[in-house]
């Protein structure tokens, strides 16, 4: 119980600064800026997993409830390899945000707030999920097959998916229009303003609403996947939340480049199948935990590195001029 305390204390503090100290102005992040607080979410990521493999090798508090016990490796690598996971399946979402961003015309300098709450709102739902998936794989042996079968059909939907967002479609920001008033241009960074005597919602709020309700849906993807990685709560959840947290600054590091990963779907679509595969195959064959995460790393840097080389500007062609004979008059 300490431990999980401890860990939420140090996610709410790291928020606190973020949004507190760090970017209590809206301004619009910078590659540079972004790409620093990138390096800082994952160094403490990895510098995470080094707690995980003392914690779990000396079995501090009694963490270590597993049957057999992990060794502290096996914990470590598990760790990664679920982190590893849930990063490469977050970038489908940071796709959809852009696409959401670009259709509300969410202006760059309040795109960090939407993003924080939306960040926040993640932690909650997803701590939930993690916590009903857990409850029902330990009820059910039976259910980790239904959550191969999804996987696969998610890996089957992710291929064959249109790239386009639709948000008049989206049930809850119809419901949410029908039962709400929201203005149709902006104030500032608020998502609420009172108009006369009554509040309404901005679009800035209506964004928020959609970045918040797709993550839900990618976590019906990506918690499922982490399940044939591990199924210890503190490594499930504590992976998955390091990945979330990272999400934000990634995306205004990749922003401007989205475009360039044309390949990338595909591996993450291999990735899908592979930990669906893993599921479905538990019983027979199971492979050891260093093994899966170079297989997920892998798959992942094989489409990035195939995605910028394909889409990395070719150099111009000279033009070759004829020139014609001087007429004479």
């Amino acid at each position: 119980m300490w431990f999980w305390i401890g860990f939420l204390v140090l996610v709410f503090i790291l928020l606190a600064l973020d949004l507190g100290v760090f970017n209590r102005q809206a301004h619009i992040i910078s590659t540079k800026e972004a790409a620093g607080w990138t390096s800082l979410w994952v160094s403490l990521s990895l510098l995470f997993s080094i707690f995980i493999y003392f914690a779990y090798d000396g079995n501090w508090m009694g963490i270590n409830h597993n049957s057999p016990p992990l060794t502290g490796m096996e914990a470590a690598l598990d760790y990664l390899t679920g982190y590893l996971v849930e990063q490469s399946l977050s970038m489908d979402n940071i796709f959809v945000i852009a696409l959401i961003f670009a259709y509300f015309k969410v202006p760059d300098q309040y795109q960090h707030r939407v993003l924080f709450w939306g960040i926040l709102g993640a932690l909650f739902f997803r701590g939930v999920m993690i916590a009903f998936g857990i409850v029902l794989i330990q009820q059910f042996d039976w259910i980790i097959y239904i959550f191969g079968a999804f996987l696969l059909y998610s890996a089957y939907k992710m291929l064959t998916a249109s790239d386009e967002v639709h948000p008049n479609k989206n049930p809850t920001i119809r419901l949410l229009r029908r039962y709400f008033p929201i203005t149709k241009s902006y104030y500032g960074d608020k998502f609420f303003v009172k108009i006369r005597q009554f509040h309404a919602g901005t679009p800035l709020f209506v964004a928020l609403v959609m970045v918040e309700t797709t993550d839900i849906m990618f976590a019906f993807d990506s918690i499922p996947a982490i399940f044939a990685i591990t199924t210890d709560p503190f490594l499930v959840f504590t992976s998955n939340i390091f990945a979330i947290l990272g999400l934000r600054s990634l995306y205004f590091v990749l922003a401007n480049m989205l475009n360039r990963f044309v390949y990338l779907k595909y591996s993450l679509v291999f990735i899908l199948v592979f930990v669906a595969l893993k599921m479905l195959v538990h019983e027979y064959l199971h492979l050891p935990s260093w093994l899966s995460l170079v297989v997920i790393f892998v798959a992942l840097a094989t489409g990035v590195i195939v995605s910028l080389i394909s889409s990395s500007p070719q150099p111009a062609k000279e033009e070759t001029s004829v020139k014609q004979p001087e007429t004479q008059g």
